[in-house]
């Protein structure tokens, strides 16, 4: 048998598992325990990050009688949970920053009178009013024969269209049929006027 072979080189004996969670693991910091200190347990409150490490046994004790908000009084425990409900991040309402408002405010006086902040406020209550829908060529071909503007709605457009079937209707002007094709484009604008519902 040669001892140098590449064979026997290669070969591993796996420790027993005592020696290797001696090795791996710091000894049980509970009292006299010579056990391994297999297990994490957080040390507390103002030391996140620290652990203690106990033995299974030692652990599960520990775990017993561990209570993070030990010392702290209601008020500040509903304070604690509320925050973490963000991380315990700084939080803003929507559309308040008292800190920007003190920069928008110095901007302000140096631009004269105009911030950021005031921009800001009047484009929210511009864009709060229903924007006008951008109309189809039907629709503003619809407007045109009845000779409206294209903001116009609802009583107006119907009266308009009253007045116009009155002007152009055969029995209104003595049988004349010449209007024939005007009140039927008439008749049509104001159908499509009220179906894409703006009257």
């Amino acid at each position: 048998m040669k001892l140098d072979s590449k064979i026997f080189d290669r070969i591993r004996v796996k420790p027993d598992q005592d020696r290797l969670n001696a090795d791996l693991h710091p000894q049980c910091e509970f009292g006299d325990c010579d056990k391994p200190g297999t297990h994490r347990a957080p040390k507390g409150r103002d030391r996140e990050g620290e652990y203690f490490h106990f033995c299974l046994d030692h652990v599960r004790e520990y775990n017993k009688s561990y209570n993070y908000f030990i010392g702290m009084d209601d008020d500040r425990v509903r304070a604690w949970q509320k925050d973490s409900l963000t991380g315990h991040r700084p939080t803003w309402k929507m559309g308040v920053n008292a800190k920007a408002e003190g920069v928008n405010a110095q901007n302000a006086s140096a631009n004269g009178g105009f911030s950021r902040a005031h921009a800001y406020g009047t484009w929210r209550r511009q864009s709060a009013e229903p924007r006008q829908p951008k109309l189809k060529a039907l629709e503003a071909r619809a407007f045109e024969t009845l000779g409206l503007a294209e903001n116009t709605r609802g009583p107006a457009i119907k009266s308009r269209y009253k007045e116009l079937v009155k002007r152009h209707h055969p029995d209104a002007n003595g049988g004349d049929r010449s209007s024939e094709e005007r009140l039927r484009q008439i008749i049509q604008a104001y159908t499509l006027l009220k179906k894409a519902g703006f009257c």
